[in-house]
């Protein structure tokens, strides 16, 4: 089971139905970001496609030379757009795909638009999803919900995403979900409504031991997403924002003006595809083995690299080196954004009390190390409020609790009105009360494990371990030990095998942590293949609970 793979064979369908001869690709904004995540401009332009427009736009100019691709979601919005484009077209012919169902009425609508019979073809590829990884993949929510009540519109939106993922994999699956949520709950009768429904469409090829769609929700495990992270996605995502493969590193001091965005993809990038999941401290020394090697090539200028401060250098005192290897320079300079960030607001040291408090029950050094980081000035507002978030749902119901002196000090050091809210809403969110599963027993605590990699200086990066619920409850699913009680089949079916093809969707988000353990559980289980998908972007850290409002935990 492979996302990416699937929106990717969809392009090219779409390319290859419309024949030879230039073309046009015609998308909306939500179609815009599942191709450009998956393909580059350039790969699409060696594919006859010249032009990529908005189908918003009103700007657009008669091009009859020209083929139309149009892809785009089955809205309202788009149909009628569509209506208006097909009564005065500006193109030779269209070949039109929708990412999802599209209704009866609306091919007929289209069909009367079309008087001058510019349609070739209309049908219906199911990439109604953005492919982040193969393994994982995002619907690019917010807001899903009010409380513990979905937001209609997004209900609906969820339950189309999550069945073009089922479709687009060819999937009938059996569906589980987390009782204790009644979000939950009711996006899993909203998926089995739709498959009912379009039972045509869901009639794929049986297979021995059916495939499995297991519905979480992100209130039983609100620890993960406060967790700093050191895999490279994971901290390129966390410190500089990763948003459908690009990083804006505009801000970046001294920043060459070819890198204030660039791209990320694993697709493209030899170097990214292959460090990914590796920790930070591996990376900076594979980029200082990168650059060795070429200046292995140089048979004069030799010069040591000890920090990443000198590769910087290296790459800019180089202009031929720098054309050369832009892909090298690209990563320089994101690991030297990366480290300077690590430094100025010691992450390393927040990390390991972040790791004390998800993992280890010591109460007493617990809470001695939380106001010590909390009185360093150098621990940024957001990362203070974190660990005290982390404290109070980790030390919810302690009778030595020192919540109310951990919020003194977060007054103290004026952290705006906001944040401070965060703590209790966190508890409100995802507290002992509401979750369905026990996030946090003295038995179940992890031991922190560190890892010094000593051969770049400078990067001395602490490595930490830490297993989020979710790798529990699929550890459990795949075992066959994962509690009906709790996680209950939707409807009187249930497996009598252990699963083989598994799609998890986590109402409220996934992080890149997560991400990981699938992706290891991929590589140790044989026979399992696990997708992760969820309704909004990926998340981790500041970046999921620092935007307002936080009642609308989709995010």
């Amino acid at each position: 089971m492979n996302v990416t793979l699937a929106v990717k064979q969809y392009v090219s369908k779409m390319i290859e139905t419309s024949g030879s001869g230039m073309k046009v690709l015609l998308m909306d904004r939500e179609t815009t970001s599942v191709v450009s995540v998956v393909y580059s401009q350039s790969e699409i332009l060696q594919k006859e496609v010249y032009l990529f427009e908005r189908i918003e736009s009103q700007n657009r100019e008669p091009m009859k030379h020209l083929k139309a691709l149009c892809f785009l979601r089955p809205t309202k919005e788009n149909v009628e757009l569509l209506v208006q484009e097909l009564r005065k077209p500006k193109y030779s012919v269209y070949f039109i795909f929708f990412s999802n169902v599209i209704s009866k009425s609306e091919i007929k609508a289209l069909a009367e638009a079309d008087e001058q019979e510019v349609v070739a073809e209309v049908q219906e590829f199911y990439g109604d999803f953005i492919a982040v990884n193969p393994h994982l993949f995002s619907l690019n929510l917010t807001g899903v919900s009010r409380g513990r009540s979905w937001e209609p519109s997004m209900l609906q939106r969820c339950t189309q995403g999550l069945t073009a993922v089922l479709l687009s994999l060819k999937k009938c699956p059996m569906i589980r979900y987390q009782l204790s949520s009644d979000l939950s709950k009711r996006l899993a009768e909203s998926v089995k409504q739709i498959i009912t429904k379009e039972y045509e469409l869901f009639d794929f090829r049986k297979t021995e031991v059916p495939p499995l769609l297991l519905i979480l929700d992100r209130s039983d495990d609100t620890i993960t997403p406060l967790l700093n992270q050191w895999t490279y996605q994971a901290m390129v995502h966390e410190l500089l924002g990763l948003n459908n493969n690009r990083i804006d590193l505009s801000r970046v001091p001294g920043v060459n003006k070819d890198l204030k965005e660039v791209v990320l993809s694993a697709d493209n990038d030899e170097f990214y595809a292959n460090n990914l999941y590796l920790n930070f401290g591996e990376i900076g020394t594979n980029i200082k083995n990168l650059m060795e090697d070429f200046q292995k090539k140089r048979p004069k200028g030799q010069q040591k690299l000890e920090s990443i401060s000198d590769m910087k250098a290296f790459v800019e005192t180089y202009p031929q080196f720098k054309k050369m290897s832009g892909t090298v320079s690209k990563h320089v300079t994101v690991v030297g954004e990366l480290s300077r960030l690590v430094s100025e607001r010691v992450l390393m040291e927040v990390s390991e009390v972040e790791q004390e408090l998800a993992c280890q029950g010591d109460h007493s050094n617990a809470s001695q190390m939380v106001r010590r980081m909390l009185q360093n000035p150098r621990v940024s507002e957001l990362d203070a409020v974190r660990l005290v978030m982390l404290y109070a749902l980790r030390y919810e119901r302690h009778t030595n609790t020192i919540l109310p002196a951990l919020k003194g000090e977060l007054e103290r050091r004026g952290t705006s009105e906001h944040l401070k809210q965060m703590v209790s809403r966190v508890v409100d969110f995802g507290g002992k009360r509401v979750r369905g599963s026990d996030l946090i027993t003295a038995n179940d605590a992890v031991a922190i494990t560190k890892q010094f990699f000593k051969g770049l200086k400078g990067v001395e990066n602490v490595y930490t371990q830490h297993q989020p619920l979710l790798h529990d409850t699929l550890d459990q699913l795949i075992k066959g030990r994962l509690k009906d009680s709790q996680f209950p089949y939707l409807g009187p079916s249930s497996l009598r095998d252990r699963p083989q093809d598994i799609i998890v969707f986590v109402i409220g988000g996934a992080t890149y942590e997560e991400a990981l353990t699938v992706y290891n559980l991929n590589r140790t289980s044989p026979g399992v293949r696990i997708v992760l998908g969820a309704a909004t972007y990926t998340i981790q850290g500041g970046n999921y609970w620092a935007r307002p409002p936080l009642k609308s935990i989709g995010l």
